[in-house]
């Protein structure tokens, strides 16, 4: 009769059990629920990121294949430069600028010899290597969330797993009973967080790796266009008396 009484009991404890994600969610530890909590915020973040991300360098590369097309046309360097010296609207355009400036304040002063020059491209040299610095550093926000999530969010759900356990563990201990109806539901919980932190860590380690890609290639377009820009003014200081 008794052990009727236990059976009877361990079987109505499992139809208490939910075993979908809110459940799991609701019934799990406090500190499961904290790591869990963490995990989403962590993972809807990083999609937010990523949704940016391609969205910005989608809207780079066309800036930057409007400014060359612009910039190889034709028209003269201080047409261009006028046309969006208030407003450059991409790091080309700004690096493109930032050379100009520097360039029309000393040709202001005049140019006399080699000696001022040779100065003055090398100002207009490390002019552009600074905005192209300061434009990659803005292009660089938020990767390094997406790489912390990617290398912590499967040790973060862990930690809730092996806490998890080990609260079923104690559990079965004090219900003195092994039967799966009973061990079940707190190993689903304890999972349910390492899952949590494989969700939000697969999708950071992808685009960690998708944006550092495009952002060398966007960054070696950048050094490449002042390479040449710098061919070009050093050909017009060739020509300049």
């Amino acid at each position: 009769m008794e052990q009727t009484e236990i059976t009877s009991a361990a079987m109505m404890g499992s139809m208490t059990n939910d075993l979908s994600i809110l459940g799991l969610f609701v019934q799990a530890d406090i500190i499961v629920q904290i790591v869990m909590v963490l995990l989403i915020f962590a993972s809807f973040w990083c999609w937010a990121i990523i949704f940016e991300k391609i969205l910005r360098f989608r809207r780079l590369q066309g800036q930057a294949d409007q400014f060359e097309e612009a910039f190889w046309s034709g028209v003269s360097l201080e047409e261009l430069y006028d046309g969006i010296n208030e407003h450059p609207y991409d790091p080309m355009s700004s690096v493109f600028v930032a050379a100009m400036s520097e360039w029309r304040r000393s040709a202001s002063k005049g140019l006399g010899g080699i000696t001022e020059k040779t100065g003055l491209t090398q100002r207009i040299e490390r002019v552009m290597q600074v905005t192209m610095g300061r434009e990659m550093d803005g292009l660089e926000r938020h990767m390094t969330f997406l790489a912390s999530v990617g290398s912590t969010a499967p040790f973060i759900g862990l930690f809730g797993t092996v806490w998890g356990i080990m609260n079923s563990f104690q559990a079965i201990a004090q219900s003195k009973d092994t039967s799966l109806a009973v061990v079940a539901p707190g190993i689903a919980e304890a999972l349910f967080a390492t899952a949590l932190g494989l969700v939000a860590a697969i999708p950071a380690v992808v685009a960690y790796n998708k944006f550092s890609t495009d952002l060398a290639r966007y960054a070696s377009r950048l050094e490449s266009f002042a390479n040449e820009f710098s061919d070009i003014l050093s050909r017009e200081f060739e020509g300049t008396p």
